[in-house]
């Protein structure tokens, strides 16, 4: 008996139900809102036991497993993960920076799964953040890389694009530095005669004196 496969339209995509939430996800929702409410935290690593500690009557250890399991694999905690935002506790409090292979990898994913709605679009954002990702972590090229530890051709080609925008706004930066010390103006000055904002120009020349 032949099958009759549904056309590979919006509205048949669409129509698929979403999938179905763990319960325990929203009983943790009602226990810690600042990790698991409208804005979804990176973890802590060791989350499970300290939930665990917390909570030793209220949650089953299994469908606690299951649960943390749904929950960072959304696209939604993943976002939170690429975005560069910090670890944080059970009380909602900053804890640790994620590493650099847990942001590329959750840039990575997010971009996967923004392709279908616009290839160009996700990967102008993987590069964007990529770059972002990179600068907050302080790494060179070899550090970093040996850090995250790809070889998917994909990735690679994002990260050649990253260092090499970061390297063209380091050297506008030291041309920028250049320029001030040349003018013998102060910053205010310097920023007005050349139509620029103040405050991003005294950004760029902390960056380019502390490179």
């Amino acid at each position: 008996m032949s099958e009759t496969k549904e056309p590979n339209t919006r509205r048949g995509r669409d129509a698929r139900p979403p999938r179905e939430v763990h319960p325990l996800l929203h009983r943790l929702w009602e226990l810690h809102p600042r990790l698991f409410g409208a804005r979804f935290r990176p973890l802590k690593v060791g989350i499970f036991e300290d939930l665990v500690a917390r909570h030793p009557d209220a949650l089953d250890k299994q469908e606690l497993k299951q649960a943390l399991a749904q929950h960072v694999r959304s696209t939604r905690y993943l976002e939170a993960v690429a975005s560069g935002d910090a670890r944080h506790d059970l009380d909602g409090q900053p804890v640790e920076p994620a590493a650099p292979e847990h942001v590329q990898h959750a840039i990575m994913e997010v971009m996967r799964r923004r392709q279908p709605r616009g290839a160009d679009e996700a990967r102008a954002w993987a590069r964007a953040r990529l770059v972002q990702a990179i600068e907050a972590s302080g790494l060179s090229r070899e550090a970093y890389m040996e850090r995250i530890r790809t070889q998917e051709p994909v990735a690679l080609a994002l990260l050649d694009e990253a260092f090499a925008e970061l390297a063209e706004q380091a050297a506008r930066r030291e041309a920028l530095l250049r320029a001030f010390r040349a003018s013998g103006r102060t910053v205010d000055e310097f920023a007005q005669m050349y139509g620029l904002d103040a405050e991003v120009v005294r950004q760029a020349l902390s960056q380019a004196e502390t490179a």
